[in-house]
């Protein structure tokens, strides 16, 4: 059986907002390489379950005793905490900011 990975998705790059990443994903990892047909030249593979099963779960607990409850081996990734720095508008036109332009 495939090994799974248990992670919350990062958000994507059109998105400015933390929207959508607050779910936790169990994903497998690919048992077998990619290979290139030759007639085509598509990419593709014959491990099903690495590109199109991705199950996602309200809690890592949830994910983790779904795995536990089929078998799966899995690894969690513990996402890293994100700071907000709280910043006025005020702050733009404060009189002593560091400012990239010169008079």
């Amino acid at each position: 059986m495939n090994r799974a990975r248990i992670f919350q998705p990062a958000k994507t790059a059109m998105q400015s907002g933390r929207a959508k990443t607050h779910r936790w994903v169990l994903e497998f990892e690919p048992a077998m390489a990619k290979v290139i047909d030759p007639l085509m030249g598509w990419t593709g593979s014959g491990d099903m379950m690495a590109t199109e099963v991705r199950l996602s779960f309200d809690t890592r607990d949830e994910a983790v005793a779904y795995a536990e409850r089929c078998g799966i081996a899995y690894d969690i990734e513990i996402p890293t905490e994100h700071r907000r720095r709280p910043k006025a508008y005020a702050d733009n036109f404060k009189f002593d900011r560091r400012a990239n332009w010169t008079h």
